[in-house]
């Protein structure tokens, strides 16, 4: 596990210790899981599938290009592989980078977690 990775899972657990929100700790333990094939990768596939327009989603893991996605949600995730930043732009949705939705104030309303 990278040194990152290891400082944003202590920072999701001091925020969810913190500020009694339950969603970083489990978001935390999912990115814990010692190995790469057991964390999340999702396809633009199942967040098109799963998803309506304008929602907001929360990827513990990486976000992966297989298939289209043919409305603007925001997606928050661990990590982006340059495809899928390239079709999530395209659908004119938004990409939010893990580290940078932690530091909104946040109580896990109105965001899914999906994978």
């Amino acid at each position: 596990m990278n040194a990152k990775l290891k400082e944003t899972i202590q920072e999701l657990k001091k925020i969810s210790i913190e500020k009694k929100i339950p969603l970083w700790k489990r978001v935390a333990t999912e990115l814990e899981k010692s190995n790469r094939r057991r964390r999340r990768i999702v396809n633009l596939t199942r967040i098109n599938l799963h998803t309506k327009s304008g929602e907001t989603i929360l990827v513990p893991g990486k976000v992966l290009a297989n298939g289209e996605l043919d409305h603007k949600v925001s997606i928050v995730a661990w990590k982006f592989s340059q495809q899928a930043i390239n079709k999530i732009k395209e659908a004119k949705g938004e990409i939010i980078h893990l580290e940078d939705f932690m530091k909104k104030e946040i109580k896990g309303r109105r965001v899914r977690l999906i994978g």
